[in-house]
């Protein structure tokens, strides 16, 4: 995930969540916090407790956070957040509790004087961990025609271009889905698997060469005797566990959203 990426997720994580956006270059951004997001981000359960039992003026706190170094300001002060870091993996999942789904319709102009119809699309955003004794990790966004079937990749990127509404716009109308959000959700998993057969295995058989060297090592430790001791077979387990190539696939969020025109 990119630096580039990083800023932009965060940057709607906490507009969708109505959080003020202070100050911000495409390097940092200051924002302030709703007691909501104070709550939920900053761990002060003592702080609020003693808020509500004597009824003081809440504070919720103001973050910086630092998205690239180069291009924020060079006296700037806060907080340097990159992909693997425990704040971006906290609002991973806060993002996931608090937001995993959604339904939202596209905002028309009110001069609109006729009726417009708007599209069904089935969102998805996923993370694809490729997972050995090394890890790589991809974010895919979908869209998914519930009309006619249309597959939309990069689709988080246009929706974020479209104002939004969680209530249907006047002078406006929504088309019924022909395809059932559970049908689009495995067709989207028929293509990513089919896009994975496709794939370069190099990486699984370099963590399987790495495997069948410290396996080697393990057996040359225990040498060539017929009964193995219990820490053998626990050793081995856990190389298994530690070099064996895997594939998860995990949805972070997804919706509905109801578009005026084709986003493909």
């Amino acid at each position: 995930m990119k630096q580039q990426e990083i800023h932009q997720f965060l940057k709607h994580y906490f507009e969708a969540n109505g959080c003020e956006m202070i100050d911000q270059s495409q390097g940092h951004m200051t924002v302030q916090l709703t007691i909501e997001m104070d709550k939920e981000l900053m761990n002060r359960p003592f702080y609020w407790h003693y808020l509500e039992k004597t009824g003081g003026v809440p504070n919720p706190m103001k973050l910086t956070f630092i998205t690239d170094h180069e291009k924020s300001p060079p006296d700037i002060q806060g907080e340097s957040i990159h992909f693997g870091s425990p704040r971006l993996h906290q609002i991973f999942k806060s993002t996931k509790k608090i937001a995993s789904y959604i339904r939202l319709y596209e905002q028309q102009q009110s001069f609109q004087l006729r009726q417009i119809p708007l599209h069904p699309w089935l969102a998805l955003n996923l993370k694809i961990s490729f997972i050995s004794d090394r890890k790589k990790d991809m974010f895919r966004s979908f869209g998914l025609n519930l009309i006619h079937g249309q597959l939309v990749e990069d689709f988080h990127d246009r929706v974020v271009q479209r104002p939004v509404t969680p209530k249907i716009p006047d002078f406006c109308f929504t088309l019924s889905p022909i395809i059932r959000p559970s049908s689009g959700i495995n067709r989207i998993e028929a293509y990513i698997q089919h896009e994975l057969s496709q794939m370069d295995e190099e990486w699984a058989d370099e963590a399987k060469s790495r495997w069948e060297e410290d396996l080697a090592l393990l057996e040359h430790f225990y040498g060539d005797s017929l009964e193995k001791p219990e820490a053998y077979y626990i050793e081995k387990e856990a190389l298994k566990e530690q070099y064996e190539p895997r594939i998860k696939v995990e949805i972070i969020n997804g919706g509905i959203f109801y578009l005026s025109n084709e986003a493909g």
